[in-house]
């Protein structure tokens, strides 16, 4: 049997296009009529006036045709099919005997096949353990931040409520309803069998509050997220602050010299400037060249501690993703992140310079990591570092590749 037509199929897409685009136009209606009374959300990973002239944008008909608007429309429907999770799903229980507390198991810790129970757990740097992935809460706390954050955008971007809903049954099932919520703590984050129940690496796994405090702002206006909600979210959040800031886990990852302090940084600014502690956000923002750049970068901006792992390309990136959060926050803290240096010129321009070449796949990468990285990452990470400010060298490598993203709704 022959297929369709060319002009057949041509004028199929074509239908699909047309009614793809009424779609969008009808679901951003509502907005479009609302921007003159709209004020910018109180976020801060995300920049709320930048958010407020997206909005602006992709109500008008050139925005309607926005890829990256159709991507979060498609991602938050995907989330409005999640069930709700909680720390009472997982199979496993922390060392206190309490289900409430939240437990996760280092990824790269295998059974020692030397010991006949495999006691204690023995490392393969890079080689994830498939037994970290399951009956803990890992993967369902970060996939709940996540979605929170996206369906939040995708309410602030369309005005339906049918999203903040669902961000906000996902929020409240995870952190405040009394019989499912997590305790806020990560003591017992990234166990290793037969070593440790706990430890300060594991509250790299608490990032993603960062997603989760900026989605949770984006429903403001919501009647689906009371100020009731609010509140009790405040309220979890402050109490999860003075954890990390204060508590041994806490100090131990604050004091790690790789990737794992610089994300520390990251949730700490953010959660100090969503709970009133603005004063700790700046400080920790003025001490990065000493505390930050001047141990993780060398001299032409690679990433040493990063390079010296397994994933070495991965992890440079991820932690480049934490500074750019950073310089975010900078601008909501009133510290400008982008011009801190170290004396001998150390800074977040020079690591990004040493990366942004190797965003053409041609360009080998210098280390046999144990698998590639991906390098789709790193014209997204030199887009958010030119809203930060200007930078000729990596306007150069944006312009130069024609697949670089044009609008930046979320956080790379």
């Amino acid at each position: 049997m022959r297929g369709p037509s060319i002009e057949n199929r041509s004028m199929k897409n074509s239908l699909i296009c047309f009614v793809l685009g009424a779609c969008l136009a009808a679901t951003l209606a509502p907005v479009a009529q609302a921007q003159t009374t709209a004020s910018a959300p109180r976020t801060y990973a995300l920049h709320g006036e930048r958010l407020l002239a997206q909005r602006s944008y992709l109500a008008s008909p050139a925005g309607q045709k926005s890829p990256e608007l159709a991507q979060l429309l498609r991602d938050a429907d995907q989330a409005l099919r999640l069930r709700e999770a909680s720390v009472m799903d997982k199979t496993s229980v922390a060392a206190s005997g309490d289900k409430h507390d939240y437990v996760s198991m280092g990824p790269y810790w295998w059974p020692d096949p030397q010991k006949p129970n495999g006691l204690p757990y023995i490392r393969k740097d890079g080689k994830v353990n498939p037994e970290s992935r399951t009956g803990n809460d890992h993967l369902a706390m970060s996939a709940t931040c996540r979605a929170v954050e996206t369906l939040g955008l995708a309410f602030w971007f369309t005005g339906q409520e049918r999203y903040a809903a669902k961000a906000a049954a996902l929020a409240r099932t995870w952190f405040l309803q009394p019989a499912t919520r997590m305790n806020p703590n990560l003591q017992y984050a990234q166990a290793i069998p037969g070593i440790t129940p706990g430890r300060g690496i594991g509250l790299i796994d608490a990032r993603h509050f960062i997603n989760l405090q900026d989605g949770l702002a984006l429903l403001a206006g919501s009647s689906s997220w009371t100020a009731a909600d609010q509140s009790a979210m405040q309220t979890w959040l402050g109490a999860y602050y003075q954890w990390l800031r204060s508590s041994a886990n806490g100090q131990d990852e604050a004091g790690e010299l790789n990737n794992h302090g610089t994300w520390y940084d990251a949730q700490a600014v953010a959660l100090a400037l969503g709970t009133g502690h603005a004063d700790d956000a700046r400080r920790i923002l003025q001490a990065l060249p000493e505390k930050r750049f001047a141990v993780q970068l060398d001299a032409q901006g690679n990433q040493p501690r990063e390079l010296a792992r397994t994933k070495s390309l991965s992890y440079s990136l991820f932690n480049l993703q934490a500074y750019l959060i950073l310089a975010q926050l900078g601008q909501a803290a009133g510290v400008e992140v982008w011009k801190l240096a170290t004396p001998d010129g150390k800074n977040l321009a020079s690591a990004l310079h040493a990366i942004a070449p190797y965003a053409d796949p041609a360009k080998p990468w210098p280390q046999a990591d144990l698998e590639e990285g991906d390098r789709a990452k790193i014209l997204p990470l030199l887009v958010q570092a030119l809203q930060l400010g200007d930078d000729p060298v990596l306007r150069a490598v944006v312009n130069a590749h024609p697949g670089a993203p044009s609008l930046l709704l979320r956080t790379p």
